[in-house]
């Protein structure tokens, strides 16, 4: 359990630190065409359905990827 722990600290790290520093690689995340975007003068709502959908899969990828190399 705790190789588990170590691994995702290391992977979440590793995202931050991409993140920080090449972060304007990832303006397109947020914007694709399945996010629903509506602004109003005073209101505004933000459903990113795509961006949910792919960070899903990529979660899922990776998360899948680890337990297999830990077993």
């Amino acid at each position: 359990m705790g190789k588990i722990f170590i691994i995702l600290g290391i992977v979440l790290l590793l995202l931050g630190i991409i993140l920080h520093y090449f972060g304007g690689m990832f303006s397109w995340f947020g914007n694709l065409y399945g996010d629903i975007k509506i602004s109003k003068s005073n209101y505004t709502f933000y459903s990113p359905f795509s961006s949910m959908i792919i960070v899903s899969l990529v979660l899922t990828l990776v998360l899948n990827i680890i337990l297999r190399f830990i077993k």
